[in-house]
This record gives structure tokens, sequence and C-alpha cells, in this order.
């Protein structure tokens, strides 16, 4: 499990990131490298990162399901992913 502090860190970097989305457009589009310097840096979409919904793990992240690789073999194993099923030859 990922500490809460990581994740709440990562759910305020969203936040920040759709707060000034539009206006980072518009800056881009205008060619105003300064603005956008001056902008927060958590505003970039770029310093967000993928974690899984369940534990937060950062790593081994499945973006089709939104969760770890681990989550993803125990929920898969258990039949709790739909259409999904162990591989056997």
């Amino acid at each position: 499990m990922a500490k809460e502090s990581m994740k709440a860190r990562e759910v305020k970097r969203a936040k920040l990131c759709a707060k000034y989305a539009e206006k980072r457009a518009k800056l881009k589009a205008e060619g105003n490298y300064e603005a956008l310097q001056a902008l927060p840096k958590n505003a970039s979409p770029v310093r967000k990162h993928n974690r899984c919904k369940l534990t937060g793990r950062p790593k081994g992240y499945m973006r089709q399901f939104g969760i770890s690789r681990i989550q993803f073999r125990e929920m898969a194993s258990a039949g709790l992913i739909p259409g999904v099923k162990k591989a056997s030859w």
C-alpha cells in the first residue's frame, strides 16, 4: 500500500492540472512562455503519475484496467475481471 500522503499528492496534482488546463492551452497557443513559466509546477500534466486505484502502487500500472499488475493478477485469478481468464495450453 502506498502512503496516504502520496495518494493525496497525486489527487492534488490532478485537480491543479484540471484547473489550469484551459489557461495553459491559451498561453501555449499564444507562445507566451514567460507567463507559462509563472504557473504552478504541478499544473503541468507531465507531472502526474498513474497509480493503482486500489493500492496506490506507482509501478506496474496497467492503463487499460487502472490497476497494478499485482492486483490485476489477483483479481483475474479470482474471476473478478470480466473477459479475463488465466491462460493455459
